[in-house]
């Protein structure tokens, strides 16, 4: 664990410690079981925003693709035209071809990723609005698919399946970043795009790879939240998701200009972002003000990491 992440760690139960003082129902059994289910359902795209962070892009869309994704998944579920499971592999797919597309318009078109992925932000957003006709979606009274509601929000022994879900990507993925060619040529590539290139990293495969990765984790969390709401408003649905997932990976140590970052440090960040809101609704804070808080701790938590940084610099 690397001295950022314990500070991160410190942070986490310094604030902890704060919110349970004031409100002893921070530690309650169901607060922490909804807490932790939220940590896992927002934990997957927040390690998926990650990977493409640190190739040094960003990824806008992440909202509108859970939105879509997720319509998509419910009609087809409760429709009964396929079986759950291959609605899951169809969405997967998609979330993979999403991720495909943005890829090659990044690399092979020369597109900036915040001008492709903001466009996909809207496109994903307007394609939800129209495959309803603006309806929300939802499944019809009574239905029930048992299996299905289980794997996607059951528990096991009061644990999440969601957070069991979240933790199993984690440890993929951290192997995937952290103890494979592809991670380290993930980081070359951040750090220095040309550089990696004339290393011989094929340096637009892993870029593409970046983008096809967190799109289909992303359509893994659509499948997640949509049997979580289990009614989608596709004007709303995952709204500033996107800023979630930066937040998280901001937060955990992922800097915007590519090339570092952990998997744990995204975790981390994900724990401290759902600790505030929960602190936001425990201590009575108006919801008004719920983005304002949550944007002044990650502000204040940036401007610390800028500052130890430098002086470490300074000191090294």
């Amino acid at each position: 664990m690397s001295r950022k992440d314990l500070g991160l760690l410190a942070l986490i139960l310094v604030v902890g410690a704060v919110v349970a003082t004031i409100n002893p129902r921070f530690l309650s059994p169901i607060n922490l079981a909804n807490t932790a289910n939220l940590i896992g359902l927002f934990g997957i795209f927040a390690v998926a925003q990650a990977f493409v962070i640190i190739s040094g892009g960003i990824e806008l869309s992440v909202g509108s693709i859970i939105a879509l994704l997720g319509v998509i998944f419910v009609d087809l579920v409760a429709g009964g035209a396929i079986p759950p499971g291959m609605a899951a592999i169809l969405v997967l797919a998609l979330g993979c071809l999403m991720g495909l597309a943005h890829g090659l318009l990044i690399t092979k078109m020369g597109l900036q990723p915040f001008v492709v992925t903001l466009c996909g932000l809207l496109i994903y957003r307007g394609a939800a609005r129209y495959y309803t006709e603006d309806a929300t979606a939802g499944f019809p009274f009574g239905a029930s698919f048992p299996l299905l509601e289980w794997l996607t929000t059951g528990r096991f022994f009061g644990v999440p399946h969601s957070l069991i879900a979240f933790l199993a990507i984690t440890i993929v993925m951290g192997v995937v970043l952290h103890r494979s060619v592809y991670g380290r040529h993930l980081f070359a590539v951040g750090r220095n795009e040309e550089a990696a290139r004339y290393s011989g990293i094929d340096a637009d495969r892993i870029v593409i790879a970046a983008y096809v990765i967190c799109c289909g984790l992303t359509a893994v969390s659509a499948i997640f939240v949509a049997m979580y709401t289990r009614s989608i408003s596709p004007s709303s649905h995952g709204s500033f998701y996107e800023l979630y997932a930066i937040a998280a990976a901001v937060l955990g140590g992922c800097s915007l200009r590519g090339g570092e970052g952990s998997i744990l440090g995204v975790v981390l960040g994900t724990v401290l972002l759902q600790i505030l809101q929960n602190l936001v609704n425990l201590l009575g804070i108006p919801s008004s003000l719920n983005f304002a808080v949550m944007g002044s701790v990650i502000l204040l938590g940036v401007i610390a990491d800028r500052e130890f940084g430098r002086r470490s610099a300074g000191r090294g």
